[in-house]
């Protein structure tokens, strides 16, 4: 049948399985938006307050789902204010495909009104990018479009298309999907046998989880795996959740703010198992004093991960999940008693702690981890609260952590809780955000109000960027160069004119009376919880030092 090229669009979207766009519309793609209206009892479009909202959203739900998430643009500034959104879907392997519409081909390259070459812009950002020119390349770009976006590693896939495209008619045959799966890599055996020879050799083995066994949701089968190997569990930021943070051989998170147990328990291993990491350089700090004293097996299903940032030696490429199966399958019971006994008795002398005789970021997500009895899905933005979020709130099952890892995008927070509870919409979705994080992007209040979403958005407001002040506190001499917010904005005002329900609370039984208000709801609610401009994320390692350096509160208070 002969179609338009924006009929073309819907047609593909919902033979890949979409139900909802998140986007803004404008002159370019007015022809897509236009069958949007026609296709809308199909297709639900999300309407954000602004394009870098729609790609958080459409990031936020594809990592709640699993599923592509899908956003829209027109040509120009709204194609440049998806860019953060989809750097972010990068750095954190997010299946994204985002649809932008430039000029008429015979207008590219006359600095036209409005246009830009958002393909060149987002090479670097892009685990692939297209620009449709001719309607014959339409249907079959969008397609693999998809299959790159969910293949192998996860990314974001650009497919920009030019207005005339979306104008002209062709024929179009609708074609059933084949199954994406990331197992598609032959695993060499050998690789196999010398990692379940070096596991077996092994005295003191530690598991080090990252995002790649979310990604894989292969929950199911680390638990077996950590059950054989019989060792302490640690994670990553992006790993939160692949293993049950509620089981006794959690050890906390590793790295910049990990635990004391974590850090100084990695530093003495003799084999780091390390399962779907990059090993970022806010978990390793001194690349060459990380896991000194280990042999380090790593497990990844990108080859480029191998040897990157670590130098390492065993790996097996793979999907984790499946590489997983073949472990499990050939691993017996192992038991390291002894080893077991002194990390968990380091657990025990290094908990962490936090002042319970005021409101502060730890006390609020320690009372959020209780009321919802770990089972919402937690987003936040970039900051501390996001630390503290990582560190108070025991994660049981994957992709119920949804943050900026790798980007560390401020402003991703609330998008992406719109996009999660778009997407799960039975669960409690929480955004946890700072009072700097939450400015950037505060309009989206306004979409989660349009559409009468129930997100609970908590800001964690210490009137200052509390991340950076920390750092100058520390390292730089406390010159608080332009980190303090103690102006006249009023979170509360500013969300009830745009329709949420706002409350703000000074003191933790106020927090805990307004929570359980918000978890009542059927509409969104925003707490803002003022604490103190000072506290301070503990464990800390200080960039560029050796994870085993990691230091508390109290042995800064030791050393004055």
């Amino acid at each position: 049948m002969q179609l338009s090229g924006a009929q073309i669009v819907m047609e593909c979207l919902l033979e890949q399985g979409v139900d909802t766009v998140f986007g803004y519309p404008g002159g370019t793609i007015l022809n897509v938006y236009d069958e949007l209206y026609q296709y809308r009892d199909r297709i639900n479009h999300i309407l954000t307050s602004h394009e870098q909202g729609a790609s958080h959203a459409a990031d936020g739900y594809a990592r709640a789902t699993g599923k592509v998430g899908v956003c829209m643009a027109t040509s120009g500034p709204g194609a440049t204010n998806l860019v953060t959104g989809i750097a972010t879907a990068q750095m954190d392997s997010v299946p994204l495909v985002a649809i932008t519409c430039n000029v008429n081909v015979t207008a590219l390259g006359k600095d036209s009104f409005q246009e830009v070459d958002v393909a060149g812009v987002t090479i670097p950002i892009t685990k692939h990018n297209f620009i449709i020119k001719d309607i014959k390349d339409l249907a079959p770009t969008i397609r693999r479009a998809f299959k790159i976006a969910k293949s192998g590693r996860p990314g974001p896939v650009l497919v920009d298309i030019t207005k005339d495209v979306t104008a002209a008619k062709y024929k179009f045959e609708k074609i059933q999907p084949e199954p994406v799966t990331r197992d598609n890599i032959d695993i060499p055996e050998e690789d196999i046998d010398r990692a379940v020879h070096a596991i077996k050799k092994a005295r003191k083995p530690i598991i080090f989880v990252g995002g790649g066994a979310v990604i894989s949701r292969a929950d199911a089968e680390l638990a077996e795996f950590v059950e054989k190997v019989n060792a302490p569990v640690t994670d990553s930021l992006m790993g939160k959740g692949a293993y049950d943070g509620t089981k006794e051989n959690y050890i906390g998170m590793l790295g910049m703010h990990g635990t004391k147990t974590a850090n100084l328990s990695v530093s003495e291993c003799d084999l780091l198992i390390a399962i779907g990491t990059r090993f970022s350089d806010r978990v390793i700090g001194n690349a060459k004093k990380f896991a000194h004293d280990a042999k380090i097996l790593h497990i990844d299903i990108d080859p480029a991960e191998i040897n990157k940032n670590i130098r390492v030696d065993y790996s097996i490429i793979g999907d984790v999940k499946e590489v997983l199966i073949k472990l499990n399958e050939k691993l017996d019971n192992l038991y390291h008693s002894e080893w077991m006994s002194k990390v968990m008795a380091r657990k025990s002398a290094f908990p962490l702690h936090y002042d319970t005789d005021r409101l502060t970021g730890p006390a609020v997500i320690d009372y959020i981890d209780s009321a919802t009895k770990g089972d919402a899905i937690i987003t936040t933005d970039v900051g501390q609260h996001q630390m503290w979020a990582a560190q108070y709130y025991h994660y049981k099952k994957p992709a119920t952590l949804i943050t900026s890892g790798g980007l560390g995008t401020m402003g991703y927070g609330l998008g992406a809780c719109i996009g999660a509870k778009v997407g799960m919409p039975d669960r409690h979705v929480i955004n946890i955000a700072g009072d700097g994080c939450f400015r950037m992007n505060i309009n989206e209040l306004a979409t989660a109000s349009r559409y009468n979403i129930p997100i609970i958005q908590v800001v964690i407001n210490n009137h200052v960027l509390g991340m950076v002040r920390q750092w100058q506190t520390l390292f730089y001499g406390r010159r608080y160069s332009n980190t303090v917010l103690n102006d006249k904005m009023d979170f509360v005002k500013v969300s009830e004119g745009m329709g949420v329900k706002a409350v703000k609370v000074t003191t933790t039984e106020e927090f805990k009376k307004a929570f359980d208000e918000a978890l009542t709801l059927d509409e969104p609610m925003v707490i803002e919880c003022v604490i103190d401009n000072d506290d301070k994320v503990w464990p800390m390692v200080a960039p560029g030092d050796s994870i085993e350096n990691v230091f508390s509160e109290e042995d800064l208070d030791k050393k004055d």
